[in-house]
C-alpha cells in the first residue's frame, strides 16, 4: 500500500474536500516545533528516554514528496544502517528535531515544512522549491554523547592500532591495546542489541588471547542472544574455567540453562502436536 493510500485510509476525503493529502494529514498531527513547521504522528510507541542532544542514532528512514508513491530518499535498503551523530551527520533540521522527540523502538511519521527541510530553493532535480516533505522514521537505538564519543574513539583507535601492529617491534604491547579495544567494541555492540557484531569482535579478541575470560563471556552472551545455545554453553563454560568465582559468568550460565529448558519444552510440545494420534485431537463438531 502506498503512502497516499495509507493517508487516505487514515482520513477519508469528502467529495468537496479540496485539501491535499498532506494538508489533511497535518490536521491530526502533533506540533513539536511550536510553529507547525514540524508535525508528528506516532505509528508505534517506543520505550525508555527520548534521544539526548549530541547523541548518535541508528535509524531507518524514507522521505516522500506529495503525490509521489516512491521515496526520494531512503536507507531502508541497507542491511545495517550506519550510526549518525546529531548536529553533524543529519542535515535536515526537521529530522533532528523529530529525532529528539523519539524513544527507542518508536516508529513515527513527520511532515517538514520547507524551512525545516530543503528551503525555498529545494534541491534540484529531486526536490522542488518550497516543498513540504514527509518522512517515516524508525529509531532503532541511540547512544548518548559520552557513549557515542567513546564508540567513535574506539573504532578509530582500533584502525590505528591494527596499522601499528604491522610495523611495531613491541608486538605484545600493541596486542594488549588491540585486545582492550576489541573487548570494548564487543560490549558496545551487545548494548546496541547487535549480537552478531559483538560475537565477531569477541572472536577477534580470542585470536589474540584464547583464554581471555572477558572475551569468552562476551561471545557467550552474544550466542545466547542469537539462540545458538550449544555455542553459548561452550564459551561460557570455558570462561567459567578461567574464572570459577565470577558471578556474572555463573549467572549467565543459569540464564542459558533457563532459556535452553524453555526452548526444549517448546520443541517437545511442537513434536507432540505433530505426531499425536489422530484420536487424541479434538475434531470440529465432535460430541
Amino acid at each position: 500500500m502506498s503512502v497516499f493510500s495509507r493517508l487516505r485510509n487514515g482520513i477519508p476525503p469528502s467529495r468537496d474536500d479540496c485539501q491535499s493529502p498532506y494538508e489533511r494529514l497535518s490536521q491530526r498531527m502533533l506540533d513539536i516545533s511550536g510553529d507547525r513547521g514540524v508535525l508528528k504522528d506516532i505509528i508505534r510507541e517506543g520505550t525508555g528516554d527520548t534521544v539526548t542532544p549530541d547523541a548518535s542514532v541508528l535509524v531507518k528512514y524514507s522521505g516522500y514528496l506529495e503525490h509521489m508513491d516512491k521515496p526520494f530518499d531512503s536507507n531502508c535498503f541497507r542491511k545495517t544502517p550506519r550510526l549518525m551523530k546529531l548536529g553533524e551527520d543529519i542535515t535536515l533540521w526537521g529530522m533532528e528535531l523529530g529525532l529528539l522527540s523519539m524513544r527507542r523502538g518508536e516508529l513515527a511519521r513527520f511532515l517538514f515544512k520547507p524551512a525545516y527541510a530543503y528551503g525555498t530553493l529545494g534541491c534540484p532535480p529531486l526536490i522542488p522549491p518550497n516543498a513540504t516533505v514527509l518522512f517515516e522514521i524508525e529509531l532503532i537505538d541511540f547512544l548518548d554523547s559520552a557513549e557515542s564519543d567513546k564508540f567513535c574513539a574506539l573504532s578509530a583507535a582500533l584502525l590505528l592500532l591494527h596499522r601499528r601492529l604491522a610495523i611495531c617491534e613491541e608486538r605484545h604491547l600493541v596486542e594488549s591495546a588491540v585486545l582492550l579495544v576489541l573487548l570494548n567494541l564487543s560490549f558496545v555492540y551487545l548494548k546496541l542489541d547487535r549480537p552478531a557484531m559483538a560475537l565477531r569482535y569477541g572472536e577477534q579478541a580470542l585470536l589474540i588471547d584464547k583464554r581471555n575470560a572477558k572475551a569468552l563471556f562476551r561471545c557467550g552472551q552474544a550466542c545466547l542472544l542469537l539462540t545458538e545455545y550449544e555455542r553459548a554453553r561452550d564459551f561460557l563454560v570455558r570462561a567459567q574455567k578461567e574464572q570459577p568465582c565470577n558471578h556474572d559468568i555463573n549467572n549467565e550460565l543459569k540464564k542459558l540453562s533457563s532459556h535452553y529448558r524453555d526452548y526444549v519444552d517448546r520443541e517437545r510440545e511442537m513434536c507432540h502436536r505433530m505426531f499425536a494420534p489422530c484420536g487424541s485431537r479434538s475434531s470440529v463438531g465432535g460430541n
